[in-house]
């Protein structure tokens, strides 16, 4: 009854610039944190970003000042503004959300960033 799609990831240079998007529809009632995680071949799963309801923020050292995640509580959406990024950077971004008091994921987004 509730699902987040995630959208946004591409093949982009090293330097570049991405935005992700993560749309919560469904049947929902409430909404509390949000967040990015992402996976890279071989790796755990790792929390990039997250968000309360009121705006708080906290990010994982690798992306602290690079990537910036926001959300809009009308439109049941999250965003990760990624930018100056690296190849290290490369993973499956997955959305998180706390949803009518249950943990929620999306399906992921594929982001490549080539040197």
């Amino acid at each position: 009854q509730v699902q987040l799609v995630e959208s946004g990831g591409r093949l982009v240079q090293a330097g570049g610039s991405l935005r992700l998007s993560c749309a919560a529809s469904g049947s929902i009632f409430t909404i509390n944190a949000m967040a990015w995680y992402r996976q890279a071949p071989g790796k755990q799963r790792e929390l990039v970003a997250s968000i309360t309801s009121n705006g708080r923020t906290n990010y994982a050292d690798s992306v602290k000042g690079r990537f910036a995640i926001s959300r809009d509580n009308a439109k049941n959406t999250v965003y990760l503004q990624m930018n100056s990024l690296k190849p290290e950077d490369t993973a499956v971004y997955y959305c998180n959300a706390d949803i009518n008091l249950r943990d929620s994921w999306g399906q992921g987004t594929q982001v490549t960033v080539s040197s």
